[in-house]
């Protein structure tokens, strides 16, 4: 987002340098926590207020933080430091637009917590679209959905040009890699989202996003062992529904353990693609994946199952295709081919496949395989297209 005209108030005199990395071409104005509760240094409110929790006592802020309250109305506030005293946390907390960022932050971090409270000012429209969301889950660990989320989200970007880009949306929110294999940035902070879900919209959305190489955007959050934890159902639907609004297409890269969205996810998906290996384990994890979610989501996508790194057989226990569907109990919807080389360079390098090796057989079975969905969307149960 940007932040070029935007008034921001600094109360605190060691936050200036940071506040000037993270507002470039912002008019800014330091001072103490009287300026609060006196005349704005502007003339009029800031759109911002950035207080620094160790520039004051914490009963000279809660004053100020109170006059701020008085305002009509209160300027978008925001209180950072470390060890915020629970008093001075719980009196901003009655501000209408308020957060707390915790230190160490950086700028990057001080620009993505501000965003979400000054993009009320500044909402877009919502486009009034038709967008298609595929829905990617590994039937096991290790199975390869990460890299299959990143390479049809890759082919959907080349089939579908434009204004409106494809997203691709790692909701693996504790140890995802969709970044680390797109060599991007993790923007999504999902969880200071969470404190205020209605807030989302395309301006706070476009200041979580990252741009990824093969065209597409990356909504991926930074590794976080207590993400579920903090993360709210109604952000994580949020998330998807202002993507589904904004892009020609969204591509979920979803955890394999149940989470309390998952079933809401999955059921406002068009296409549900769940992946397996050709092992035993792996196409009984995948039968099984498929008739959970058949069971609970009978009007939902039907799950399509993909097989991949086939391989050709000469010797040795590897299935074929037809023993892996046996095992199925169902017709897989398409099969990918191992290619272990082109996939390792290509995550070592930062990238999709279809970007270093666009030789190779991943791309051109993955794009085969976007094509005959796109020609045959899911049909749901109750009859209508997906």
């Amino acid at each position: 987002m940007s932040f070029a005209g935007r008034r921001i108030l600094i109360v605190g005199e060691g936050l200036a340098e940071l506040a000037g990395q993270a507002f470039r071409d912002a008019v800014i104005e330091t001072g103490a926590a009287d300026r609060l509760q006196s005349r704005w240094a502007f003339g009029e409110a800031p759109d911002l207020v950035v207080i620094d929790a160790a520039a004051e006592t914490p009963e000279s802020l809660s004053a100020a933080i109170a006059a701020l309250g008085r305002a009509a109305p209160p300027p978008a506030t925001l209180l950072v430091g470390a060890h915020l005293p629970v008093g001075l946390v719980r009196n901003l907390m009655r501000l209408p637009r308020s957060d707390v960022l915790e230190a160490p932050f950086s700028p990057a971090d001080l620009a993505l917590a501000a965003a979400p409270l000054i993009a009320p000012h500044v909402a877009t429209p919502i486009p009034n679209q038709p967008s298609r969301c595929w829905t990617v889950m590994g039937a096991v660990g290790g199975a390869g959905a990460t890299t299959l989320a990143i390479e049809v989200a890759c082919a959907l970007a080349v089939r579908l040009p434009g204004p409106r880009r494809v997203c691709l949306i790692d909701l693996n929110l504790a140890d995802g890699a969709a970044a680390a294999y797109l060599g991007a940035p993790s923007s999504l902070m999902l969880a200071r989202a969470s404190q205020a879900p209605e807030r989302i919209d395309p301006s706070v959305l476009d200041s979580f996003v990252s741009g990824a190489p093969g065209g597409i955007d990356l909504l991926s959050a930074a590794r976080d062992p207590h993400a579920f934890d903090t993360t709210s159902t109604d952000a994580v639907l949020r998330i998807l529904e202002v993507a589904c609004q904004v892009y020609d297409a969204v591509v979920v890269d979803a955890p394999r353990h149940r989470r309390p969205w998952t079933l809401d996810v999955l059921a406002g998906s068009d296409e549900f693609l769940v992946v397996s290996e050709l092992t035993v384990p792996a196409l009984l994890a995948a039968r099984s994946l498929a008739a959970e979610v058949e069971a609970e989501l009978p009007d939902g996508p039907p799950p399509r199952v993909v097989l991949n790194r086939l391989a050709k057989r000469v010797f040795g226990p590897a299935p074929s295709m037809g023993e892996a569907e046996k095992a199925l109990q169902r017709k897989a919807a398409g099969g990918i081919t191992s290619d272990w080389e082109a996939a390792a360079a290509s995550a070592n390098l930062g990238g999709p496949i279809s970007q270093h090796r666009p030789k190779s057989r991943i791309v051109k079975d993955v794009g085969d395989l976007v094509d005959r969905l796109m020609a045959q969307p899911a049909q749901r149960a109750t009859g209508k297209a997906a």
